[in-house]
């Protein structure tokens, strides 16, 4: 790892964050609005970020990792990002040309899985499943501390699988990429307010707020919240098995979700029992909100990502 200064910037679709570590420590922060629908203004604005980092802290060299919301193919485009204006855009080259160095993408959610397997709840863990659960759902792995990408740069999107061992009360409502019952449609927060929708107004944190007072229609809805979570995280753990599953993203600032969905497991992950119980870990992002530009940072120190 490298003891040096790391830039991390992370691309969101309503904010750009940069972060500043030096010998692993946090040493400058900076938000800003991201320019909606502008591919050029977002270029712009993420160069802004770094110049004032440098201008700021006066550091001669350091290295940049970005976190996108999508991925990078062969051809050094940007795909599947929720944010439209990056995807088919050389994000890549254009953000190496204004910023006069190379720099590292990866998707956030393998900047997250990054943060966390480095210094956050999966430190030390040999699999890290990360999953964002805001305003999208997304998904990353990190195995032995390097990112998993694939050939296809498709490893843990997440959010675009159906949910498993659906039943007649899940809805399956049309998702973005096309397809329709994605995880996307129904663990993200818009979708989790969606479900509550006919029995009250309000974001995750209010239905939260809601249930924590009693209210019976807000204690249901997260019940068929966290009985999903349940089963889409059972999903993972029959298939990829991992040491610790790190839950980031709004959605993940509800306490209750660990406790319930954590005791639902057992039903749906293979031949678990009282003598064999689940031991994947569900757990809170240690460095919440920050965790991905955390694992952006790290990406740019590091490089650290199976695949180039």
């Amino acid at each position: 790892m490298n003891d040096g200064v790391a830039i991390g910037i992370d691309v969101g679709g309503t904010k750009l964050e940069a972060l500043v570590l030096a010998d692993g420590r946090e040493r400058w922060r900076r938000r800003v609005p991201t320019p909606a629908g502008d591919y050029d203004g977002t270029v712009r604005a993420i160069a802004g970020l770094v110049a004032a980092a440098r201008s700021e802290l006066q550091f001669a060299t350091c290295t940049i990792g970005c976190g996108t919301p999508g991925s990078v193919t062969a051809a050094g485009t940007m795909k599947n990002c929720n944010s439209t204006c990056l995807n088919g855009r050389p994000l890549p080259r254009d953000l190496a040309g204004v910023l006069g160095q190379p720099i590292r993408i990866a998707n956030d959610a393998n900047c997250l899985a990054l943060s966390e397997a480095t210094d956050g709840a999966g430190a030390g863990a040999e699999v890290v499943f990360a999953a964002i659960l805001g305003t999208g759902v997304g998904g990353g792995i990190a195995v032995r501390g390097q990112v998993l990408t694939g050939p296809n740069g498709l490893a843990g999107e997440w959010g675009h699988v159906p949910l498993p061992w659906r039943t007649d009360a899940d809805p399956e409502w049309p998702c973005y990429c096309g397809q329709r019952g994605c995880l996307e449609t129904l663990l993200s927060g818009p979708s989790l307010a969606r479900d509550h929708s006919c029995h009250g107004a309000g974001d995750a944190a209010a239905i939260a707020a809601a249930a924590a007072g009693g209210d019976p229609a807000a204690l249901a809805t997260l019940d068929r919240y966290c009985d999903r979570l349940a089963r889409a995280c059972a999903q993972l753990v029959n298939l990829l098995d991992p040491d610790v599953i790190v839950l980031g993203g709004g959605v993940s600032k509800i306490a209750a979700l660990y406790e319930s969905a954590a005791a639902l497991l057992p039903r749906h992950v293979f031949a678990a029992s009282a003598t064999d119980p689940v031991r994947t870990r569900l757990l809170p992002a240690l460095h919440g909100d920050s965790s991905g530009v955390r694992g952006a940072a790290w990406l740019g120190a590091s490089g650290a990502c199976a695949r180039p």
